[in-house]
């Protein structure tokens, strides 16, 4: 798996540290500046040791292994450096292709300073966008675990005066079903049951509070539920999260902050942002660079390991069902060689 480091002025590069001393820290690959991960180290106190991905050295305890992706200028604790973006960027674009090539089986993200990377003059709204960028996604959909409670997202990083005309039927049942179809196949769930938030208060209240949920969610409702989906609304937000809407393997909210603040209420610190809907699997921490405290040796590293242990359970969920589609094609292969060769004896026999 590969880990990219996120804002150097920021906590990424400290949570990385920390990974050292996991039990996850053999089957990580770090990209980062291994100077500034020693400098880091060195400030912090860590007896995280640094190897050079693709060395011949064994490894060691506390170690990590880092893809060097050299920064332009010094990293300043709490200080973004312009200059630095677009090699944080390259970085991402590296495991990115190692994922796709099978190098690495899953990439995890420290969080990124999205204001500090338009000012360098790229349009960058978010990791999820630019992954999807980069990997050709037409529609990824982000999703926030904490334990059984998973949160994904119609829209992502929209102001809220544009999420209305954002939201149309055929959009929706496109995150519906990359939603349906990663439940299944990363998450291993047979039969996801799914609970669809309304846009307005109160679902709309019948087309007194917005015409949206009529017109626009419960049309794409009813198509994926023609289909056999387990799914139900709209629902009113505020008893869509509650015991009164029934257990759930995800709900689906229409806005970022409809949906987010609840799992970070519940599991704030422990939560996984995971990108669906990518040809790899893709986690994150739920929080942001701290570059406040950045350096001092504070960060909570609770949502960093939350992250790799998901990845890992994603990428093992996956093998497992390859494997598994995989001797069923050698079963039938098999079985249909062996029908055709009694075929064969009894044409013989005659």
């Amino acid at each position: 798996m590969v880990v990219t480091a996120g804002e150097p002025a920021g906590i990424g590069p400290e949570l990385c540290l920390a990974l050292a001393g996991t039990d996850w820290a053999s089957q990580l690959v770090i990209i980062a500046d291994p100077d500034m991960l020693a400098e880091r180290a060195k400030k912090l106190g860590s007896e995280a040791k640094i190897r050079i991905y693709g060395s011949n050295t064994p490894g060691a305890a506390n170690e990590l292994c880092v893809l060097p992706q050299k920064l332009v200028n010094t990293a300043v604790c709490g200080e973004p450096d312009t200059a630095n973006s677009r090699v944080l960027l390259d970085g991402l674009e590296r495991a990115v292709s190692g994922c796709i090539s099978g190098e690495f089986s899953a990439l995890i993200t420290a969080p990124l300073q999205k204001s500090v990377i338009n000012d360098a003059g790229v349009n960058f709204t978010g990791h999820t966008e630019f992954l999807a960028e980069l990997t050709a996604t037409p529609m990824p959909v982000m999703l926030l675990a904490a334990g059984e409670l998973r949160v994904a997202l119609a829209s992502t990083h929209l102001p809220l005066r544009e999420v209305a005309s954002y939201l149309t039927r055929d959009r929706l049942v496109d995150v519906i079903t990359i939603l349906q179809q990663d439940l299944i196949s990363k998450f291993g769930i047979a039969r996801p049951r799914i609970l669809v938030c309304g846009l307005n208060p109160h679902a709309g209240e019948g087309g007194h509070l917005g015409t949206e949920d009529n017109e626009v969610i419960a049309p794409a409702i009813a198509t994926c539920q023609a289909i056999g989906m387990d799914i139900h609304g709209p629902i009113p937000a505020d008893t869509a999260f509650t015991p009164a809407a029934g257990k759930a393997d995800a709900i689906l909210a229409m806005y970022h902050d409809q949906g987010l603040p609840v799992v970070k209420y519940a599991s704030f610190g422990n939560a996984v942002n995971i990108t669906l809907g990518l040809p790899i699997i893709r986690t994150s921490v739920d929080h942001g660079t701290a570059l406040d405290i950045a350096g001092r040796g504070t960060a909570d590293n609770g949502s960093m390991i939350a992250a790799v242990a998901m990845a890992a359970k994603l990428a093992a969920t996956i093998s497992i069902a390859v494997s598994v589609g995989t001797a069923a094609r050698l079963a039938a292969t098999n079985s249909a060689v062996d029908s055709a060769g009694t075929a064969a004896q009894l044409a013989a026999k005659k």
